[in-house]
């Protein structure tokens, strides 16, 4: 009895050790998602989203028609984090030397160097990723998965964090190429940001431009928070109940279709850790799995917002 006693106090003061780790981060939480929605307006859902993305260590892909504030937000999201950021517009003649770098042969030291390509960076935006071709678009798979990009045999690591947010069209514009299902998988989450709503458009209307607002952020965070953040994200509890609840929505997923991958099993986990601690919890319950549901597996599925939410409402959380 006394073993079992110290050893649940021991638990006890783990977790509360575990809060206390994060308790500081709380505020600059808040302070985040205050700056970035008062330039992102009225799509509070999807900039919360967003960072849970990043904090989860996950690429997320946005699937919008042009000119809805994309750039915008990816933008927005590398000044509050103050990581590194580059753009890169995808053409249907890019080639991946474009997009990872090629080796050059130096003259003067008459051997070749390798000279790196927009990839090397903190956060990539691949704006309109699906309008260059499948191999260009498969330059990105090893980068996404691993953080290293392969040249010529030889292996570069990328910068820490590393993290893509990725823009495509919808597939009935021209000029378009779907994106293969691996690529895909590579997407912790797919969000839309949709059209604003007319209160919303009405202060852009009157407002200075988006560029001007965005140059006035100042960083909430450091590199060094983000990655700690990162991996606290991983130690958040998820108990029997949640876990069971994932497997559940699972086993949905799988009744007579292709249904989710063990990857994608994770991936639901790991963006749930991620809202729990945005939401200054430092345990998942089953709101945070709802929360990130669609997110997460609408895109693995081949399902639309709503059929993903018809699916996850279709499954109750046992306990």
């Amino acid at each position: 009895m006394i073993w079992g006693s110290t050893k649940i106090k021991k638990l006890e003061s783990i977790e509360f050790i575990a809060e206390n780790e994060l308790m500081p981060f709380y505020p600059k939480i808040d302070e985040f998602l205050n700056q970035i929605n008062q330039i992102i307006l009225d799509k509070n859902q999807q900039t919360k989203l967003a960072l849970c993305g990043l904090l989860a260590g996950g690429h997320v892909l946005f699937e919008d028609l042009p000119g809805l504030g994309k750039t915008t937000l990816a933008s927005s999201l590398s000044h509050l984090t103050g990581l590194d950021f580059q753009r890169i517009q995808f053409t249907n003649d890019m080639l991946a030397s474009d997009v990872i770098g090629i080796n050059m042969f130096n003259q003067k030291e008459h051997q070749f160097e390798f000279k790196h390509g927009p990839i090397f960076t903190q956060i990539l935006l691949a704006d309109e990723i699906n309008r260059c071709s499948p191999k260009t678009q498969s330059a990105l798979l090893e980068a996404m998965e691993e953080g290293f990009v392969t040249v010529d045999g030889t292996r570069y690591e990328l910068p820490k964090p590393f993290w893509v947010v990725a823009t495509q069209n919808p597939l009935f514009q021209s000029g378009t190429y779907a994106l293969p299902e691996s690529q895909l998988d590579r997407f912790l989450m797919r969000l839309s940001l949709g059209y604003p709503s007319r209160s919303a458009e009405k202060i852009l209307l009157q407002q200075s431009s988006r560029h001007t607002l965005i140059q006035s952020l100042s960083a909430v965070f450091s590199q060094m928070e983000i990655l700690k953040l990162q991996e606290r994200v991983k130690h958040i509890s998820v108990n029997d109940v949640a876990l069971d609840y994932i497997l559940d929505l699972t086993e949905e997923t799988r009744k007579e279709r292709h249904g989710l991958s063990t990857r994608g099993v994770l991936a639901l986990k790991q963006a749930a850790q991620a809202h729990a601690l945005v939401e200054k919890r430092n345990y998942v319950i089953a709101d945070d799995i709802q929360a990130v549901f669609v997110a997460v597996t609408a895109h693995r599925l081949g399902l639309g917002e709503t059929e993903a939410c018809n699916l996850m409402q279709r499954v109750s959380v046992r306990g």
